[in-house]
């Protein structure tokens, strides 16, 4: 598969039809776990003008993923390898509800869709989780609230203290719902 590279999280399928195979996945994960956020996305559209935006997304194990909201698109995960938890939270940063996500024969959720703005974020549990992500364009930054309560990606200290109580907060309500 041909692909131009954005930056070295970004990469733009270079092709009329696009095709990815596991082939193309294995050679994505070293380039996530490589950069400094954890992270790489293959763009399946052509532009971030386009109405319709699908991404593969690798994260590397420990990414973190700053909780936030889009205003006014929805957004789609299939997951493709790995597990991950997606955290939907209430405005005061309060967790409102943790969805297990796996590949389908994992027999956790496989699929989930985001269709009302609220704060929702993602906690890796694999070395490496993939997955097909689907929302609408265009691209619009202006249209994404992260979370005030939340670290921003560049406070390297501050997150992960952030993600050490997130993780806990999330087995803490596992182990009460038991």
């Amino acid at each position: 598969m041909r692909t131009k590279s954005i930056n070295n999280e970004v990469l733009y399928a270079d092709e009329p039809i696009v095709r990815i195979s596991r082939d193309d996945v294995a050679r994505l994960i070293p380039s996530a776990a490589a950069n400094q956020r954890r992270r790489v996305r293959l763009c399946a559209h052509r532009s971030v003008d386009d109405a319709l935006h699908e991404m593969l997304i690798v994260l590397a194990g420990e990414t973190y993923i700053r909780p936030h909201k889009h205003l006014h698109k929805s957004e789609s995960f299939h997951v493709i390898q790995g597990r991950a938890e997606i955290v939907i939270f209430a405005e005061d940063g309060s967790i409102r509800e943790v969805i297990p996500m796996g590949e389908y024969s994992s027999g956790a959720c496989f699929f989930y869709r985001l269709g009302d703005p609220c704060y929702h974020g993602l906690v890796v549990r694999s070395d490496v989780f993939v997955y097909h992500e689907t929302t609408g364009g265009p691209l619009d930054p202006a249209q994404t609230v992260f979370a005030p309560w939340a670290p921003p990606e560049d406070a390297l200290t501050l997150r992960a203290a952030f993600l050490a109580r997130l993780i806990e907060n999330i087995e803490t309500r596992r182990r009460e719902s038991l």
